[in-house]
């Protein structure tokens, strides 16, 4: 069961970021992904959201890895959307 809708707005919400590329990345794995994201994966969704646009992006891009390992699933699910 995926998380409710009130939390996934609010993730979507967060998701606008200030540069173009990582909206699109997160726009394309919420519409993908969002109904069926559990807590887990939300709370990890959350947690990448904390991160400054440009350290975002490096890590979505790439060129650095997640220095937590448990948020590298994710992060490898969001490279491939």
């Amino acid at each position: 069961m995926g998380i409710d809708s009130t939390r996934l707005r609010r993730l979507a919400w967060r998701c606008r970021r200030g540069l173009l590329e990582n909206d699109l990345i997160l726009a394309r794995f919420l519409e993908v992904r969002g109904a069926r994201l559990d807590e887990a994966e939300a709370a990890q969704l959350s947690r990448l959201l904390d991160l400054a646009d440009d350290e975002l992006w490096d890590l979505l891009s790439g060129r650095t890895e997640p220095r937590d390992p448990t948020l590298r699933p994710l992060v490898s699910t969001l490279r491939a959307a």
